[in-house]
């Protein structure tokens, strides 16, 4: 039988380096994701209940070119454009428009959505994770970059606009 991991030791060493990458620190320490980015200092993260996933992925519609990224152990998958409208049906929230982000999404499968931003690879990186029932990654959407690789001010607002809203309403339920 393995030991459970020092929760205290991984908090202060995200708190020292919160720039790695979370699902090796998550892999080494036989952890779910979700349980790795509730680790990091507070003031990066505000998690709401999964059944805000419709309204979230309603208003990433108006958000422009994004970065959606579905991280596996398998594979790293990144597509850039922008989060078409969809809607509901068949157990799927059905992505549907002239963008190559499209698909089918388990919607009844997201039991948190997390605002996250945080410092990586040298930068400041802002994104909104989808997890499921065990912690795992959905997906995970990123603010867009601008030609000289700056985070796009417009949807820095939205997500900080978007996560005051459902933070707002997730704690009035």
């Amino acid at each position: 039988m393995s030991a459970s991991p020092d929760l205290d030791a991984i908090r202060r060493e995200l708190a020292e380096n919160p720039g790695g990458v979370l699902e090796s620190t998550a892999a080494q320490n036989g952890l779910a994701l979700q349980a790795v980015v509730e680790l990091l200092p507070q003031e990066m993260w505000a998690r709401v209940p999964g059944d805000l996933f419709v309204e979230v992925m309603e208003d990433l519609t108006g958000w422009g070119k994004v970065t959606v990224i579905a991280h596996t152990r398998d594979i790293i998958l990144e597509v850039e454009g922008e989060v078409p409208p969809g809607k509901l049906g068949h157990g799927f929230y059905n992505l549907h428009g002239d963008s190559p982000i499209g698909g089918h999404l388990r919607a009844g499968n997201c039991k948190a959505i997390h605002f996250l931003r945080r410092p990586f690879m040298g930068k400041e990186s802002v994104s909104i994770q989808f997890f499921n029932d065990e912690g795992g990654s959905m997906f995970k959407v990123f603010v867009g970059r601008d030609e000289n690789r700056a985070l796009k001010p417009e949807q820095v607002e939205r997500f900080e606009q978007l996560k005051a809203r459902l933070t707002q309403k997730a704690e009035a339920a």
